[in-house]
């Protein structure tokens, strides 16, 4: 893959000495961007109106991608929650953290071979910022530890934030979700045992969470903006994950009916955050907001446009994510589609850093690259391959019995195999996006040569029990 940000060239005098010379951070404190990263949660590719939904409408998202640049060959780093999530904190691949499937009970997560949270250490995004001087706030899901029964796992504000506030799966404050559908008077709880992992635990009705979120984060602005620093947020929604519940009043019928007023009641909440930011001069002019989800969708319920595959497969239904990015006196195109760039969210750790001008952690090699003039709407690609290897207790889903082990995304070239490199898959992604046609047996050299690469870069990372789930499906 190419990578041509050195024909980036940002507009700003003060961002392009970030960029280019790395002024010494307190000179430039007032004119550092804020960061805002929107994490949805189960969102197939195309949900979004402005990448296709016919079904229902986005105007907020939309609104951004109007103004701002959508791309649509953005990958996430693992097709399901936990490692996703790991991927776009530390930059690095979640196998190197023993994170590879979501984080559940302790014996789930022995039994799988992983971690029970993420190790505290890994050079996290947010601390690198809180370091250099930004107010840092995390709102919304955490699923890096801290969950079920697992209640020894470190709070949030461990890991770089100044202040959480989480769900039912992660360590400190939390909002715990009421359940409410037509025809009760009174509401149910769910997940009340998480109570216990943290003070300050919060009930409110479920179709209301994201706003909730938003409204914790949207006085962390001004009070940072008040103080005169940068803040950078994570605004990570449980929507749109199940179970469904929209608002009574906008209840539909079946499971993506209803996933579909859950996704318009969550694009109706963030709303008002956007409408913060874009209202205030300052805000507006110096405020790079990123949006895209964790990973593809649940059957039934959400969708991965013209793409195969869903949530928990490395088809590119689960790993493309639909990514929108919105800053307009910091982008470089407005109302731009990005149809070429590939790369992912391990690339955005290193990319923020230097767009910042924060340093990069000391002793830390990260698996992403820096891509500012990518992200800001010069075009490019990363250089190194992408690669991806299944949660270990996903080999059969959904109805097949045999998933790949491992993928990975070199140039337009996407392959798939088992751990040991058997059974290839070859699909051109420019001709066949579809993954429909496998062109393995026609390309025997090129197959070879990715999978030589492909399995190395698996026998490099920490392994997991995914080749005892695979034996157990196979007998």
């Amino acid at each position: 893959m190419k990578n041509s940000q050195a024909s980036y060239t940002p507009f700003r005098g003060a961002l392009l000495a970030i960029v280019l010379s790395a002024v010494a951070i307190p000179a430039i404190a007032a004119d550092r961007p804020n960061i805002v990263l929107v994490f949805i949660d189960d969102m197939g590719w195309g949900d979004f109106s402005c990448f296709g939904n016919q079904d229902a409408q986005t105007p907020q998202i939309d609104r951004l991608a109007q103004e701002g640049i959508r791309f649509e060959q953005f990958y996430v780093n693992s097709p399901i929650c936990s490692p996703s999530r790991t991927a776009i904190s530390t930059g690095q691949y979640p196998q190197r953290w023993r994170i590879t499937s979501y984080l559940s009970n302790r014996d789930h997560n022995n039994k799988r071979g992983m971690a029970q949270w993420l190790d505290p250490s890994a050079p996290m995004l947010a601390r690198s910022l809180q370091q250099a001087g930004y107010a840092t706030g995390h709102f919304g899901k955490w699923h890096m530890g801290g969950q079920r029964n697992v209640d020894d796992a470190p709070p949030i504000t461990d890991y770089g934030f100044d202040a959480s506030l989480t769900n039912f799966e992660g360590m400190g404050p939390k909002l715990l979700p009421l359940t409410l559908k037509p025809g009760q008077e009174k509401p149910g709880r769910i997940w009340g045992d998480a109570e216990r992992l943290g003070e300050g635990a919060r009930w409110m009705l479920r179709s209301k969470i994201t706003g909730g979120f938003v409204d914790e984060a949207i006085p962390f602005i001004r009070k940072a903006a008040s103080a005169k620093k940068p803040f950078y947020i994570n605004l990570w929604p449980d929507d749109v994950h199940s179970p469904f519940w929209p608002p009574v009043d906008k209840w539909a019928d079946g499971k993506r009916g209803l996933y579909l007023s859950v996704l318009q009641e969550m694009d109706r909440q963030l709303g008002k955050l956007f409408d913060l930011i874009r209202g205030d001069e300052s805000l507006r002019n110096n405020t790079l907001v990123l949006v895209c989800s964790d990973n593809g969708p649940e059957l039934g319920a959400g969708s991965a446009g013209p793409f195969r595959g869903f949530k928990t497969q490395l088809y590119e239904g689960g790993v493309r994510s639909s990514l929108v990015v919105w800053g307009p006196s910091l982008i470089e195109k407005k109302n731009y589609v990005d149809r070429e760039s590939i790369f992912s969210a391990i690339d955005l750790v290193p990319t923020l850093l230097e767009l910042t001008g924060t340093p990069r952690p000391e002793g830390v090699k990260f698996d992403g690259e820096s891509l500012t003039g990518t992200l800001m709407g010069a075009g490019g690609s990363r250089q190194a391959p992408i690669f991806f290897r299944r949660p270990p207790d996903r080999n059969d889903f959904y109805g097949d019995d045999d998933l790949p082990d491992l993928a990975m995304r070199d140039g337009k070239w996407k392959l798939l195999c088992e751990y040991d490199g058997s059974d290839p898959e070859l699909y051109d992604l420019e001709a066949d996006r579809g993954e429909t046609n496998n062109l393995a047996d026609q390309h025997s050299e090129l197959v070879g040569n990715l999978t030589k690469a492909l399995v190395a870069w698996h026998q490099s990372m920490p392994p997991d029990n995914g080749p005892e789930y695979a034996l157990q499906a196979k007998n």
